[in-house]
């Protein structure tokens, strides 16, 4: 081979080389694009999750503290029920005593009382407690606690008798169900002797 076609060889394998170099640096740069552009996808995908998150966060954050703000005192009230509920059964004692009937300054004793018992429910009130009311309504679970049931032609069934104790609402939140009597309906002569036969 002479000298000549060495080097027409030579620089023919130079051109190659530089292409096939040319070809894979495209190649490479195609590559490191593509990997450009899904990284940025990636970080945008990640970004909008992050402020999703920092959105669920605030408004997690808002409703506590208007939770707190509005129902922060609700274990210190559902505790002070109990002051009135015994104001009320004290009223009730002093009222039903014979000795205390005979004394002429009851009544001016039971006034006090009673001025002490407004000024209590009025500070509820003015706190969103208010008292459910509960008697001749329909029975409801979700603010009244069955106590007893009482036979009783004229009331339809599950209607309220009597309150054995208040409930109280804070809000739209149950603070204490009422504790209720509930009438049921007086059962029929054949049911009575359907359970005289049953307990034999």
């Amino acid at each position: 081979m002479s000298k000549k076609n060495i080097e027409e060889n030579f620089e023919e394998k130079a051109i190659q080389d530089e292409e096939t170099e040319k070809s894979k640096s495209s190649t490479t740069n195609e590559i490191n694009e593509k990997t450009i552009e899904e990284k940025l996808k990636d970080t945008e995908e990640k970004l909008l999750r992050s402020l999703a998150e920092i959105e669920n966060q605030r408004r997690r954050f808002e409703k506590e503290i208007k939770d707190a703000f509005e129902f922060g005192s609700f274990n210190f009230a559902k505790e002070s029920l109990a002051i009135l509920d015994n104001l009320q059964r004290a009223k009730e004692a002093i009222k039903n005593d014979e000795k205390l009937k005979e004394n002429k300054d009851l009544d001016r004793f039971l006034e006090n009382i009673t001025i002490v018992e407004k000024d209590l429910i009025s500070i509820f009130e003015k706190n969103r407690i208010k008292k459910i009311e509960s008697q001749n309504k329909k029975f409801d679970p979700n603010y009244h606690q069955a106590m007893s049931e009482i036979e009783n032609e004229k009331a339809d069934p599950g209607t309220i008798l009597n309150e054995i104790q208040a409930g109280y609402m804070m809000g739209d939140r149950l603070l204490r169900p009422a504790l209720v009597s509930v009438s049921k309906m007086k059962p029929s002569k054949d049911q009575e002797n359907n359970d005289k036969k049953e307990k034999k």
